[in-house]
């Protein structure tokens, strides 16, 4: 007997209304590249910085990590420690070239195929994110928040509400990619759908609606169902949802 409510699939499954992706660690791989700006800067102050130390700052705000790095003995003004790491990143693109996360562009260019409209939430200042946007190849994204467009940075909600609202979406109705434990509690907070893709830190725990190993081979298709099941099995009296590892 046919149900007269079928579940359905994948590839019919209403789309996501945006994925939002952020940067450093979700969509390119240069945490190991901010690290290895970190330690010589503080180096050069006659301090010292082990890998640990550069972990806690993951996922922080470009302001509060330059706070770190003076506790630490830089002796320079915030938004000098912020100017010296990025362009010490970007040179390091330049030379090495931007190491993309597997499936980060692939699933980009599907997203865009299908017509799902894409933002970009970064805690790095806009020149860099626009730098390393304008190296991808194709127009793959609608709006861009950066740490110096944002009200307050990430945990706070309000990067990706205000990428929905320069997108004119609900927050409910997106998707919102993330490796680190700071920028997870971003968009949960936010109310967005909250994907993990684990880089350098693990994420078990912290309440991200579904964890993902890799991106690798995933599709807009991967993408609606995950918005459905998430947005279907809310407790409709909390809002909570359970952590889904696939």
């Amino acid at each position: 007997m046919t149900s007269p409510h079928p579940v359905p699939s994948a590839e019919s499954a209403p789309r996501p209304a945006a994925v939002l992706w952020d940067m450093d660690g979700t969509l390119v791989d240069t945490e190991p590249y901010w690290i290895a700006a970190e330690a010589p800067l503080v180096e050069e102050y006659g301090g010292t910085w082990t890998h640990e130390d550069a972990l806690q700052l993951v996922g922080l705000s470009l302001e509060q990590s330059a706070r770190i790095l003076q506790e630490a003995g830089v002796r320079l003004s915030v938004d000098e420690i912020i100017a010296t790491l990025s362009d010490r990143v970007v040179a390091m693109c330049a030379e090495k070239g931007v190491p993309f996360r597997p499936g980060a562009i692939e699933l980009l260019r599907d997203l865009r195929a299908a017509g799902v409209k894409t933002g970009l939430v970064t805690m790095s200042y806009r020149h860099m994110a626009l730098a390393i946007v304008e190296l991808i190849g194709f127009e793959a994204f609608d709006v861009v928040v950066a740490g110096d467009d944002a009200r307050r940075p990430k945990p706070f909600p309000d990067p990706y509400l205000q990428a929905a609202e320069a997108l004119g979406i609900d927050i409910a109705d997106a998707v919102a990619v993330e490796d680190s434990p700071n920028g997870l509690r971003s968009a949960i907070a936010s109310g967005a759908v909250a994907l993990g893709v684990p880089n350098i830190l693990p994420l078990e725990g912290l309440g991200a609606h579904a964890l993902w190993p890799t991106l690798a081979d995933r599709t807009t298709a991967d993408m609606a169902r995950l918005h459905r099941e998430i947005r279907m099995s809310a407790n409709p009296t909390s809002g909570r949802v359970q952590e889904v590892q696939a």
